[in-house]
């Protein structure tokens, strides 16, 4: 995302985190009254720009979740794979650290087919790839949230498809290069 968070140092080993003041937000289906509603509880904040941003971190969480357990418990460690090449990547200076944010790794991943994901780690990561640039439908990809599309140009709630082909394209060379 493209917020401004505030940065908090600890004392010790963990490293900074980052904190965003966020609002409660319902994206209502149905409003019949009180008692006959339906809605998507999300929390929105502001870019540095004073841009509302809207999210739902709690759906966020329990699809991922759900995708992990219904692939054996590989989901997890692909993204660990991919959030450890793309802070490589941004120290090696083959891409900027904006190119490709955790949050939409995540996303990404959340699209592969199950059967993609292999016993081997390095097997999944050439499945992952492979996929994602032969055979992915990209124009119905979606956040993790399932909630907005995950490609989409110039969207607050979207990966840039420029940064996306970027930061797969230059993993597929740390790999090839491995």
């Amino acid at each position: 995302h493209r917020q401004t968070p505030a940065h908090i140092r600890s004392s010790g080993n963990p490293p900074i985190a980052d904190v965003i003041a966020t609002i409660q937000y319902r994206c209502y289906y149905r409003f019949n009254g009180i008692w006959d509603q339906q809605y998507d509880e999300g929390v929105c904040f502001f870019s540095g720009r004073g841009e509302r941003i809207v999210n739902y971190p709690v759906q966020h969480s329990a699809n991922l979740t759900g995708r992990h357990q219904a692939n054996s418990g590989r989901l997890k460690r692909m993204i660990r794979i991919l959030k450890t090449a793309q802070c490589r990547l941004v120290e090696a200076g083959l891409i900027s650290k904006d190119v490709a944010p955790s949050y939409y790794i995540e996303g990404l991943l959340y699209n592969v087919p199950l059967q993609k994901f292999a016993n081997s780690c390095g097997d999944s990561l050439v499945n992952v790839l492979c996929w994602f640039q032969e055979e992915a439908d990209k124009s119905n990809l979606v956040c993790a949230n399932e909630q907005y599309y995950l490609l989409r140009p110039n969207a607050l709630t979207c990966w840039e498809p420029a940064n996306c082909e970027e930061f797969v394209a230059a993993t597929v060379r740390l790999w090839s290069a491995w």
